[in-house]
């Protein structure tokens, strides 16, 4: 198998998989952290992994999104809780692509910090400090690398600042590195532009800013030690026009309407959204709001607006990559 790297410089799209935690629910499998699956139902996380790939995912993310021990100690885990159970992550997604004949990717995820950071409430009173949030993820990310992830995925990002520091930790690595914002609709008010921003208030155009500036990586531009620029999440309860699909479609356009204006044309773009809101059946079951065949059918337009690296997140099931493994595919 080529190196992630030099897969990039094919042209041909790279599949991702879809939701983890709500394939977990799926499978009547409810913790208080979703990494605390790797070492109680193991099996299970391998099955998950095994299924994405079974459904044509090229690559996929480790159980880690909420593995650092900022969120492990909301559940009762410490620091070498977290090395343990990201270490378990890594070996089930290994096991997972061992046991397929298909040449399989896997992505180190390294999710938020749980709640503002100082850099963005100014203090911390609100906010986490931003010390312990860099040691936090050089925790996840040294420990991913050391297992052997073929690249790190940062991901539903809420602070570009965050993101910021994450990078500043993984260019050490040498690692090939994904950042992915998550956004939400906003229009402002004297112009009726409609952009994304992330809850922190952060658009791509910020994000690029901030990675630029060296603010959190001693004067070091970190624009092209990242080889991935994209988004993933996203839901709006009243705009069905900017969740899932449609909401990947205006990001990824507005992404590359950003990195267009700094004159970068050298990223790979990834799109993962969710498969619509969240609701509950009947028999109070959670289920989603986008079909596999309705999420595919905005495949042709994804592509256009330039995604390269597409897969799903929240409520996305092996059902819906195997509809975008097919539709991009027949391409």
């Amino acid at each position: 198998m080529i190196e992630f790297k030099e897969r990039l410089k094919d042209d041909k799209p790279i599949v991702f998989d879809g939701g983890f935690g709500s394939q977990l629910f799926a499978r009547d499998i409810q913790l208080p952290n979703s990494a605390l699956a790797n070492q109680i139902h193991g099996e299970d996380v391998v099955g998950i992994h095994t299924d994405y790939i079974n459904a044509g995912a090229e690559a996929i993310g480790t159980n880690t999104f909420v593995a650092s021990p900022l969120h492990l100690d909301m559940a009762g885990q410490d620091k070498d809780d977290s090395q343990r159970l990201i270490r378990l992550a890594v070996k089930h997604a290994k096991m997972a692509v061992a046991s397929n004949e298909t040449d399989v990717y896997i992505g180190g995820s390294v999710g938020p910090s749980p709640g503002a950071i100082e850099a963005d409430s100014g203090d911390t009173t609100f906010g986490i400090p931003n010390a312990d949030v860099r040691e936090a993820h050089k925790l996840v990310i040294s420990t991913l690398t050391d297992e052997g992830v073929d690249f790190l995925c940062l991901e539903t990002m809420f602070s570009a600042k965050e993101a910021a520091i994450a990078v500043d930790i993984a260019r050490e690595t040498g690692l090939p590195i994904a950042v992915n914002m998550t956004y939400k609709w906003t229009k402002e008010r004297k112009t009726g532009k409609e952009i994304y921003k992330t809850d922190w208030g952060h658009s791509a155009s910020d994000l690029l800013r901030i990675l630029d500036s060296g603010e959190f990586s001693n004067g070091d531009s970190l624009i092209d030690c990242v080889d991935i620029i994209g988004l993933n999440c996203g839901a709006e309860s009243k705009n069905d026009e900017h969740t899932g699909m449609p909401y990947a479609i205006t990001g990824t356009k507005q992404l590359h309407a950003a990195l267009n204006e700094i004159g970068i044309n050298d990223k790979r773009v990834m799109a993962y959204p969710n498969a619509g809101m969240p609701e509950l059946d009947a028999n109070y079951k959670t289920v989603y709001t986008q079909s596999p065949v309705e999420m595919a059918s905005f495949i042709p337009k994804l592509l256009e607006v330039g995604a390269y690296f597409i897969g799903g997140c929240c409520g996305t099931t092996p059902a819906h990559i195997r509809a975008f493994r097919q539709e991009i595919d027949s391409r």
